[in-house]
């Protein structure tokens, strides 16, 4: 298994104590520590059944969609995780005949892994790219890991736990004429709902991996309207502490008095014309296919330049 390190635990470990300490946690720490992973794949596999219906759309495009490739298709997916949905279109491209080389990029070793492993069991050579997507050096290196013309991957609803302004550009950037690059987004097509046990469990997971207790404290969601573009609804999520803590990363000890709020990962959800202006008027990309999942909740969007 080949896993090429841009991001190095001893980093990630350090800013994690960090943004404990500034009371801020962002995206990749929920994926990062075995609790937070366990979270997510419990959380996730309910996403994934729902979207099964689109990939398995994707994967009988696969083969028309890079008929003008070359002999090998590069496959790099920004913010993979385990790869299932991946596999979906890398196993429908290999069963075409086509030689497929996938490039998984994820700032958590335990995901980067398993979609590794994944890949292999596929019968696709496959290179991971430990990286932050959320820096703009992380992704161009990870997309010059192979030439044009290359398939470019960012689903999961990935594009909502970042500023979608800024990395849809970075994103967008990277992709050439000749590329394709696949990405959904969540739609918000009603009111937020309450959040359930599992979505709870998920957001608790990094603060819950250094000490904290769920009867330390509450968490807080809400919703608000991000006022530089109609359409883009910030579903916000806090930790409001009701007694002192003592939290301990990467062998610090970090005390929070009662009272105190620690901001956690946040999501994006769109309205569709929302997501589309940002693809194609803020991102400057092409939007050549349109699939919205069986229940409405997600859309995902194939672009090209």
């Amino acid at each position: 298994m080949n896993i090429e390190v841009l991001l190095t635990e001893a980093e990630i470990a350090d800013e994690f104590a960090e943004s404990i300490e500034a009371r801020d946690l962002p995206e990749k720490f929920f994926y990062w520590t075995p609790l937070s992973v366990n979270s997510w794949r419990s959380l996730s596999s309910r996403s994934h059944e729902r979207m099964t219906d689109t990939w398995e759309a994707l994967g009988s495009k696969a083969a028309d969609l890079t008929r003008l490739f070359g002999e090998q298709i590069p496959v790099i997916s920004f913010g993979a995780g385990d790869g299932t949905k991946d596999r979906v279109f890398l196993r429908a491209l290999r069963k075409a005949g086509r030689d497929v080389k996938y490039f998984p990029v994820d700032a958590s070793q335990m995901l980067l892994e398993t979609a590794c492993a994944g890949a292999e069991d596929d019968e696709c050579e496959a290179v991971g790219i430990k990286a932050d997507i959320s820096s703009p050096m992380h992704v161009l290196l990870a997309a010059d890991a192979a030439e044009s013309p290359r398939v470019f991957f960012m689903t999961g609803n990935t594009l909502g736990g970042f500023d979608p302004f800024e990395q849809v550009k970075h994103v967008a950037d990277c992709v050439a004429k000749g590329d394709i690059l696949v990405i959904d987004a969540q739609l918000r097509n009603s009111e937020m709902q309450s959040p359930t046990p599992e979505l709870k469990r998920f957001v608790f997971g990094p603060l819950e991996s250094v000490g904290a207790r769920v009867e330390d404290g509450e968490l807080e969601f809400s919703e608000k309207q991000d006022e530089r573009r109609d359409g883009l609804h910030l579903i916000t999520r806090k930790f409001h502490a009701r007694s002192d803590l003592k939290l301990t990363p990467n062998g610090r000890e970090i005390h929070v008095e009662r009272g105190e709020r620690i901001f956690l990962n946040f999501r994006y959800r769109f309205t569709p014309e929302a997501i589309r202006w940002l693809l194609t008027g803020h991102g400057g990309l092409r939007i050549v296919a349109e699939m919205p999942s069986a229940d409405g909740q997600l859309v995902t969007f194939v672009c090209i330049k």
